[in-house]
Parts: C-alpha cells; structure tokens; sequence
C-alpha cells in the first residue's frame, strides 16, 4: 500500500465506508420490506433468522421483525407487523422484571427516554442503564426445540413439530443482594407464522434461598388502541395488532380470554404526551400470574416463567383473527390437531367393555372412552384391578381400538387434612369448587401418582381429566407439596401441568374441561350448557350447531368435543334421547352428520353403538363417510351462518395445500324445501378465478369467482336436511 497515494488512499477508505452504508441500507431495507404474500393462504419461505448488525440483534421471518440494541443493555427498540407493516412499540421498557425478597429488579431494558409516544433510533444511543437492572453478558442462538415431546397414538392432521429459532440472552445482577442470581430471557421465532413465544428462567446461584415474589416475564410499552381524554382503562380498548396467550389459564370457562390469568393491561405515567388528562390510557402490557410464584428458590434452583405466546394481528376481522388464532394452537401445539373417533361408554361389567370394543371395530369407530357412572376406578392400584383394565386395554388394542377412561379430581371433598384450605378462614373449603383437594396434599400427591402407575401398567390410551386444577389456593402449611398460601397456586399448577406433559409424551390422548392445551392437553369441551341434553332432540340439534358455530371460533374443531345423549342425561323423557337407536335413526344421522361435518368428535354417551343390523350400516356408513373425507374437514372453518332455525346455516373448512380445498356443509332446520343463493366466500381456499363444486359426490360444476373471490351458489335442500358439497 506504500506505493498509493494520498488521494488514492482517501478514495479507498471512502470507497469501504460507502460500501458499508450501502449494505447496511440494504439489510435495513430488507428486514422492513412489506410481507410480499398472505400467510393464511400462500406458506412463506422465508425461515426464521436471528441477525447480529452491529448494535442490534435482530428476529425476523418475513412476518415479524423485532430488533433489540444489545449495548450498554438489551433493550427491545422495535416491535413490527410486516403484514400491514404497523409499528407496535412506542417507548423502551426492561425486557423482564423479577421481585425477589420483596425488593424490583429490571431485567436489561435502558432509561431515559423522554417522550414517550414514540420511539427515534437516534434517541436510543441516549439512553443509559439503570443502578440496580440486570445487564445482558451474552446471547446465544438455537434451533426451536419441541417444549413437548408429543407422542401421538392417533389419527392427526400434522406430525409435524416446530421450527423456527431461539434467541436466549444471559443477565447478570449488579445489586448486591442479589449477587449470585442468574437470569435468561428467551425468545422464540417461528417458520410461517408472525408469532413470537417469550419465557424466563431464574436460577440461584447463592448458597441461601432467595423469595421470588414475582416474575414478569414480558414488558412491552405498545402503541395504544384509541385515545380518549376522557377514560378509565376498563372503559378504553386494549391493543388488537397483538394476540397474547400463556400456558397459566384456568377457570372452566372453555375459552382463553376468560381462562387467563396473566395478561395485565395498564397505564404508563412515563407516557405524559398521551390525550388522556389523567394519563389512564391501557397502553403498558404486562405478563405474569398475579398470585404466583411466591416461591423459596433454593440453591441451584432453576425456576421457569409462563410461556408468552405473542401473535401478531393484521385485522380486526374475526373470522381472521380466529384463524390465526388456530394456526398458531397447530404451530406450537400440533398434538391438538389429533382427533380420534371415540365413543363414550356407561358400562356395569367387563363384557359391556368388550362389546362396545367389538362395535367399535364393525363401524370404523377408533376408540372407547369409560365415561362417568362406569365401572372403571383408575385410583384403585391393586394388582386385580390393574390387571382386570389391562386385559380389557389388550383386547381394545387386538382390535385396533384405544381404550380410556374418566377420572375426577378437583370437584369432590376428600377430608379436612387434604382439602384446599381457605386463607380467609384457615378452614377447608373456599376452592372454586366450594371443596376440593388440594394437589400439594398428601392425597393430591398420591392422586398424580395413581394416575400415573395406572396408564403405565395397564397400556390405557386416553385419559378423560374431569374437574383439573382450577387455579385454587391453599392457606395449609402442612401440605408437602406447597410451603404456604404463596406458593400454592404455583406449586398445585405445576403438579398438574407436569402430569399433562408426562401422559401426553407417553402416547396419551388427554380430554380436560380446561384451557391446558399448551402443557399438552389435546381437547376441552366445545361449549354447552349440560342441562340442554334433556330437551328435545328437535332443539339440540339447532342447539349443538350454535355450539360448533360458537366453539370453534378461536379453538379448531379437533380442540373441542361436543355431546350426544344416547340414553337420558341431566333429566328429560323419551324426546331427549336417541335410545332405541333403531327407532330415531333421521335424528341419530342428523347429529353425527353435523358434528363429523365440523370435525368435532361428539361424546356419544351410552351403552352402545348400534342396535340393529339397520341401525349398524348407518354408524358404519356415516363414519365411512368422515374419513373419507378427514383432511379437509379437520381444516379450519369459516363460519357463514349461525343456526336461528329459521333459515338455512353452515360452514366451509379450508385448506389451500390440500386437493380439495373446501368442504361446504349446509343445512336447512326449516319443514320446508328450500331454495337459496349463498354468496360463498373462497379467498382462504387459495382459489382465484374459479372452483369447481360437487354436491355429495356427484356431477361437478365449475364457477367463476367474483372479486371478493366469491361463488354464488344456487343450492336446494330438503326439509329438515343437510347437503354438502367439495371444492376444487
């Protein structure tokens, strides 16, 4: 270089630095050009990276970008939907927040942003760190691993697990109370879907246990919904660009909005640009159970947080959100995409056990279920009763049938020593069952591992979880499986999501009328009111199908299990039930057409199957019929009409990487032949010009979309009756 000049010298240094603009204009372009397709139609190449570019870190898949500033802290500075391109973040917050021995600690995160309605990059080389926060020593990236090691024993629409990567950065504390305290933050980015899943993991590394009162896993300073000057954040809307679910939710509601119990929704007093006059705007998201973990964390403990689950929306429209909403339950927990065919059996002895096998196997029927009010007790470990359920489990599986059973914890009285204890009282009761055991007791205890001995021994398929922990707390301090009312909740939540996670891994198809689903439970009930299973069979059937319309707007069809009284339930006569099968066999068809047309496996409670020959070749031909066409209609729904009884009703799955890409089920409650022209919506079957319907199989007729990618369809339909029809 001794021989160039100085000119020559200069213009190379300029020549390097210009080069490395540009390509540092290049990357930036990339990682915030616009998603070139939609997600929920056409899959997206693009795979899931983590860039390091100079300061920043980035996450990206083509759907979301969110980058982090990695000196002097970690802190997120951008939050972006690449489908609509809007900008979630409007201020910097710490990445996490613990409470350990009653004293905050921020987990990186930067100070000294002033205005807080947005955010300027060149503010962020500003801002400093704050005394006691943890600062980020590291980072390090991996490939998505399965968070469960999903078995699956049954039919499912994917067995396919996911893929994406993990970026984990490392803190330590500069406080010295808490010395000794390590703390990871993780962040999941998913293949194909604009979804991010966050968790953190505390261990202690002091020689002295250390009291962590509270983990805040996800601190995010959003954009707000709406402003008003005048508003109490109950009365304000919440931020719909983002959809968040953790695996901490309980109630027995059937639905997640209801069921969870870690997403807070407040206001920011840092944010003193915002209309609102007492600045009451809910524009600070906050993740993390509100009566948890209040745990002792001893030497060498690793303690890990809630799961967030943080899905990015582009719509307000439902029917989208839902679906999105569906495509990430497949993404994260494809075990719920399993959906065996079972029947729910009363039985009083070990040949109505056989029989029902043996029906099961002459109508294309997968497995039976020992419903309530049977013979069966899982809790009975004697070697005679273990060995009895084996047998009848060998016999199911000789035929090709699963075999499970029903079993209750929480809403049930066992005994003063082992029931939850009301921190009001210091008496037992105040559970959300009024009575019910605690799963710290020695009973709850020994109750997990009955469960657990008998799946293991006797080879049973399928567990019916009646009643599971609903987030009760316990004022006992004598319980081995809790310290005190702090722990309570956390501890009990652990014992059952452990237990989940254990059957689920094994191979064990789990039914459980809570929202436990991402520990590895596979279906809840769809949503229904009991007692309406003894009224006619008139109004069930306009009853189940606002049930399927209601149900799987945010849940798939193989997340929900709905019901089919065979003999008498919850009271009724003769016009309630189905038994004599053979004489109701319009009705009996009807309620498995329905159900098996959305995909939903209905209980079908009672002694048997068929009672006739006659009776047998309808089952048989019905469930021929599902399976025939069992992938598109285990796709998801869109929802056209909801039963009123007055007219016609229905549904179209779609799936545009199957052949058929939609499966349109209409029905008509009316006692007239009717004739109707639906406007069939077609954009999420991938169709763009034209589709080609067959109703039940026949002749095929092919129609040009509109452009709203629409079909209208001119179709006629029995009084009282159904019709269907394939699309191409």
């Amino acid at each position: 270089m001794k021989h160039i000049s100085v000119l020559s010298r200069n213009m190379l240094r300029l020549y390097v630095i210009f080069a490395a603009l540009s390509a540092h204009a290049q990357t930036q372009t990339r990682y915030n050009q616009p998603a070139t397709v939609d997600w929920l139609v056409t899959p997206v190449t693009q795979k899931a990276e983590v860039i390091a570019e100079g300061k920043n870190i980035i996450l990206y898949n083509g759907l979301v970008k969110r980058a982090f500033r990695i000196e002097p802290n970690v802190v997120c500075i951008d939050y972006k939907n690449l489908s609509n391109g809007q900008q979630l973040l409007r201020a910097v917050k710490p990445e996490a927040r613990i409470v350990v021995n009653g004293k905050t600690y921020n987990i990186g995160g930067l100070m000294g942003q002033k205005e807080n309605a947005y955010l300027l990059p060149e503010w962020v080389d500003k801002l400093t760190v704050g005394k006691d926060d943890f600062v980020a020593t590291g980072h390090s990236v991996s490939d998505i691993k399965p968070f469960v090691n999903w078995k699956a024993n049954s039919w499912a629409a994917t067995q396919k697990g996911p893929s994406g990567k993990v970026l984990t950065f490392r803190y330590k504390a500069q406080a010295e109370a808490v010395k000794g305290l390590e703390v990871t933050v993780n962040y999941e980015i998913y293949d194909g879907i604009p979804l991010i899943v966050k968790w953190v993991s505390v261990e202690n590394k002091q020689n002295a246990e250390l009291k962590l009162n509270r983990v805040v896993n996800e601190v995010l300073a959003l954009v707000e919904e709406e402003s008003a000057v005048v508003g109490k954040p109950t009365e304000m809307k919440k931020q719909h660009g983002i959809y968040v679910e953790t695996n901490y939710a309980f109630n027995n509601a059937m639905r997640y909005d209801i069921s969870d119990q870690t997403t807070h929704w407040k206001i920011d007093s840092t944010y003193t640009s915002q209309v609102n006059y007492n600045f009451e705007t809910p524009c600070l998201l906050e993740v993390y159970p509100e009566k948890a973990p209040g745990i002792d964390l001893q030497p060498n403990e690793v303690f890990k947080s809630v799961r967030t689950h943080e899905l990015l929306m582009d719509s307000y429209d439902r029917q989208r959100r839902g679906l999105m909403i569906r495509k990430m339950y497949r993404a994260v927990a494809p075990w719920t995409t399993q959906n065996p065919i079972f029947m729910h059996l009363v039985s009083k002895n070990d040949q109505e056990v056989k029989s029902c096998i043996d029906q099961c196997a002459a109508t294309g029927y997968e497995a039976v279920i020992l419903s309530f009010g049977s013979h069966l007790n899982m809790e009975d470990s004697t070697a005679k009763n273990i060995g009895r359920w084996k047998e009848l489990a060998d016999y199911a599986h000789s035929k090709k049938i699963l075999l499970g059973g029903y079993s209750l914890f929480s809403s049930r009285r066992i005994s003063d020593e082992d029931d939850v204890v009301d921190p009001k009282t210091g008496k037992p009761g105040g559970a959300f069952f009024g009575h019910a055991p605690c799963f710290g007791s020695k009973w709850g205890l020994a109750y997990r591992n009955k469960i657990k001995y008998f799946f293991a021994k006797t080879g049973f398929d399928i567990w019916e979880n009646d009643g599971p922990y609903p987030g009760d707390v316990c004022g006992s301090t004598v319980h081995p499986g809790h310290k005190g009312l702090d722990d309570s909740q956390w501890r009990q939540m652990e014992i059952q999501k452990e237990l989940y996670r254990w059957l689920n891994e094994r191979g064990v198809y789990i039914n459980a009328p809570d929202w436990y689903f991402l520990d590895g439970t596979h279906k809840i009930a769809i949503g229904y009111r009991e007692v309406n299973f003894s009224l006619s069979r008139e109004q069930q059937r306009i009853l189940n199908r606002q049930n399927i319309h209601d149900g799987t707007m945010e849940k798939t069809a193989a997340m929900s299990w709905g019901f089919v009284p065979l003999t008498r339930y919850q009271g009724g006569g003769p016009e309630a039930v189905l038994e004599p099968l053979s004489e109701h066999l319009t009705d009996y068809e009807q309620l498995m057409v329905q159900y098996y047309g959305a995909g939903v496996q209905a209980c079908y409670r009672g002694p048997r199957l068929y009672d006739t020959e006659t009776t047998r070749q309808l089952v048989s031909k019905t469930v021929a019929w599902y399976k025939q066409y069992r992938d598109i209609l285990n796709a998801d729904m869109i929802h056209l009409r909801r039963a009123d009884g007055r007219d016609w009703d229905g549904f179209i799955h779609v799936d545009p990487q199957q052949k058929q890409k939609g499966f349109l089920m209409l029905y008509n409650p009316t006692k007239e032949r009717i004739t109707r022209t639906i406007n069939v919506p077609l954009y999420y079957t991938g169709l763009t010009s034209a589709a080609t319907f067959k109703e039940k199989g026949a002749t095929a007729k092919k129609y040009t979309l509109n452009r709203n990618y629409e079909v209208a369809l001119t179709v006629t339909i029995a009084p009282e009756s159904y019709t269907w029809f394939t699309v191409e």
